[in-house]
């Protein structure tokens, strides 16, 4: 788990941090707020939330950075993926901020702010105890989010989650959702709970429930369920009973790291799928983010394929083949990623290739 601080507190940090980012071109991180060419009819999916830089400790106990933050990783993934992607938060005007932005560029991803803000990026460390408030350069509002996705024409689905569903901005986030429902949106919350930078679980887990409630498809891992206070004997009965307490979902996705994963449907269908030979595990950074970015775009490309159906009329009536499908290219998704060093998602002929080439087991048992 990891503790987040803005920047500004952690001086010599920072200053190996920029050391490390100096041999990246000024130029790729100057250009990084330049207009994207991709036009708004082509976006197809809005993500909110935190970008931030994650510094991982190594063995010798330097840290190195990486570009992360799970709403972040999901944007680049669902670009890579193919889908139309808008990131809807503010970037840092500071180094960081730019290389994050040059890196969403890079990967083909929209921003609906492109100018960027005074707020300094923060730094998550990763494996320390103390507590801190997630400070990244959020300066949205809920007002805000609506205009932008309302600018959408081709919007099918918002996404948010983990940072984001911090108690303190829940009238930024909550809002946003309900609108995001009443739209006609497909509505995505991944859990990935981060109880140890929240200093109130109470006021967290209910809000993180909030969100869930306005959900169309919730992603879930087991630890999460356990943050959550889930009932239940075992990980999926409690995904079971999360789906069942939220009428509003039709889709939940659980993942179970190395185990596999499940994907249940309100309709009671429930697909189970993990590699049937071990990966060689470099680590596990962005996995469930590209997990997920392969769970949309596989079901948005199957209901273009039905000739462009809405999304959320689409997954409600989703057939158990389509499910196991879907299932399956998100875990090669996240196979692919773990194998690579940091955060790399894998496009989409790279996890199509993957889950034609290598079987996948379907009986958890």
């Amino acid at each position: 788990m990891a503790a987040v601080w803005p920047a500004r507190v952690s001086g010599h940090a920072v200053t190996s941090v920029e050391d490390t980012f100096s041999k990246h071109s000024m130029t790729a991180v100057d250009q990084a707020f330049s207009p994207p060419s991709q036009t708004a009819p082509g976006i197809r999916a809005a993500i909110a939330g935190e970008a931030l830089i994650d510094l991982i400790r190594l063995p010798g106990g330097s840290y190195l950075p990486c570009l992360g933050g799970a709403p972040y990783n999901l944007c680049r993934a669902l670009a890579r993926q193919g889908v139309g992607t808008q990131y809807l938060n503010p970037l840092s005007r500071d180094r960081f901020g730019r290389e994050l932005a040059a890196q969403l560029l890079a990967d083909g991803v929209h921003l609906a702010r492109p100018e960027p803000v005074q707020p300094v990026t923060s730094l998550a460390v990763v494996n320390l105890g103390e507590h801190g408030h997630p400070d990244y350069a959020r300066a949205v509002s809920s007002q805000g989010l609506v205009e932008a996705c309302a600018a959408l024409p081709a919007l099918q689905l918002v996404c948010t989650g983990a940072l984001a569903l911090d108690a303190r901005d829940a009238a930024i986030y909550l809002p946003w959702l309900a609108d995001q429902c009443a739209a006609g949106h497909g509505v995505v919350v991944d859990a990935n709970l981060r109880p140890s930078v929240m200093p109130d679980l109470a006021a967290y887990r209910a809000t993180v429930h909030a969100a869930l409630g306005h959900a169309h498809i919730i992603k879930v891992s087991d630890e999460d369920l356990d943050h959550l206070g889930v009932l239940g004997a075992d990980a999926l009965a409690r995904a079971q009973h999360l789906l069942a307490t939220n009428p509003q979902a039709h889709l939940l996705a659980l993942t179970l790291g190395g185990e596999g994963a499940w994907l249940l449907h309100r309709s009671g269908a429930q697909c189970f799928a993990k590699e049937a030979q071990p990966l060689l595990v470099v680590d596990t950074v962005g996995a469930g983010d590209s997990f997920l970015a392969g769970l949309l775009a596989h079901l948005l490309r199957q209901a273009q394929a039905t000739g462009g159906a809405d999304f959320v009329p689409f997954v409600e009536a989703l057939a158990a083949d389509a499910c196991q499908q879907a299932l399956r290219h998100a875990l090669a998704s996240a196979s692919l990623c773990v194998m690579e060093q940091g955060c790399v998602p894998p496009g989409w002929e790279a996890a199509s290739a993957w889950s034609r080439q290598h079987l996948a087991a379907q009986d958890p048992l």
